[in-house]
């Protein structure tokens, strides 16, 4: 029997052979590119390429192998649609993308819209993002602010994505799905929460806590010491600080921020409640522009995928293969549709570089509904 250092020899001499072939293998599928390009032939033929995977699975004997030459050439065939891509993009058959870069947004002029009221933490993300002096004003819920841009009361608006305690927040999510409006920035803010009543109003008053759902998660550890108040859910953290201000009730309290607490004339019971020091939310500026910052770092797309084995795995490959860091993917069920499900994936670039221009061509060519939410 053969040594180990001669088999590890002759690997390395196939090895050898299947780099040169591989070579030789791309210059061709390049000329397959150029004859597509000049034709307006599409880079992806799924019947081809499942009848490639079907002939070459006949060539092996056992199961094993056919699982891994089919696996082989997915991957083959996968370098060679994204160097056709590639070529699209340097012949310009990408087009322009539909989003005009400008070099700053102008927050002097702007109106912006926020859910919630007066103290609430979206009105503080506003502030923080285009200044003190900003003209903004306020509706109840998220679908209401997308609305004010969708019918032009306003030109932005502020809402909140992600926080790093409760996680994602799934409503907004949908509504980029279902609003042509377009992500221009971010900010990220502290979220410090305190638990405030009327004047007077004591711990051994208090029966009912109000806030927004998200909120009484955030300070679940505090609230659960106190496991006889009622605990009930409303819009906005300053719309519960506005009820208890209204209902001028003892035995109500609201968890909210301290300028609400201030802004409704309440007193704060306790100070900093969350669970954890740390908590903050991340806020996306929206429009119904399709522009982006010169200076833009970070882009949003969504798409669904074939219900299909792999699918993913294939479509995420073209974040690897550009050297794209991706941040961020999240998915959301498709309504109508029983378990499938919409990707959501954030990941950094800018839309004028090459890399994000590969990556885009492959992932619509190979996505289905494939949607740009954002440069920012």
């Amino acid at each position: 029997m053969a040594s180990l250092e001669e088999l590890r020899e002759k690997l390395d001499e196939i090895d050898d052979k299947m780099v040169r072939l591989y070579e030789e293998r791309m210059d061709v599928c390049g000329q397959i590119g150029s004859y597509k390009i000049e034709n307006g032939r599409k880079v992806l033929d799924r019947q081809r390429e499942k009848e490639k995977l079907q002939s070459v699975a006949l060539k092996v004997s056992s199961d094993f192998d056919k699982k891994g030459v089919q696996e082989l050439y997915e991957q083959l065939m996968s370098m060679s649609r994204k160097l056709q891509y590639r070529q699209l993009v340097e012949a310009g058959a990408l087009g322009r993308l539909p989003f005009v870069e400008v070099t700053s947004l102008d927050a002097e002029n702007a109106r912006i819209v926020f859910p919630g009221t007066e103290g609430a933490f979206s009105q503080a993300a506003t502030k923080d993002y285009f200044g003190e002096n900003c003209s903004s004003f306020h509706v109840r819920t998220f679908r209401e602010a997308m609305e004010a841009i969708e019918d032009g009361a306003a030109d932005y608006a502020v809402l909140p994505i992600e926080n790093s305690t409760a996680g994602s927040v799934d409503e907004m999510y949908d509504l980029l799905v279902e609003f042509e409006n377009y992500i221009v920035g971010e900010t990220i803010i502290p979220v410090v929460h305190t638990l405030a009543a009327v004047p007077g109003a004591h711990f051994s008053d208090i029966e009912r806590v109000y806030s927004k759902g998200v909120a009484l998660m955030q300070a679940s550890r505090f609230l659960g010491k106190h496991s006889d108040w009622q605990q009930i859910s409303v819009t906005n953290t300053a719309i519960a600080a506005s009820k208890i201000k209204d209902d001028n009730d003892l035995s109500q309290a609201a968890v909210c921020s301290a300028e609400a607490a201030k802004l409704n004339g309440l007193e704060i019971l306790e100070e900093n409640i969350n669970d954890d020091e740390t908590n903050c939310t991340r806020f996306i500026v929206v429009t119904n522009q399709k522009i982006f910052l010169k200076n833009a770092s970070k882009i949003s797309i969504c798409l669904e995928l074939a219900h299909e084995s792999g699918s993913l795995y294939r479509l995420l490959s073209h974040f690897i293969y550009n050297d794209l860091n991706m941040t961020r993917i999240e998915s959301r069920p498709i309504k109508g549709r029983d378990w499938e499900y919409r990707f959501f994936i954030d990941f950094e670039g800018n839309m004028a570089e090459p890399a994000v221009k590969n990556a885009i061509r492959g992932l619509r060519e190979e996505s289905r509904n494939m949607r740009i939410l954002g440069n920012y």
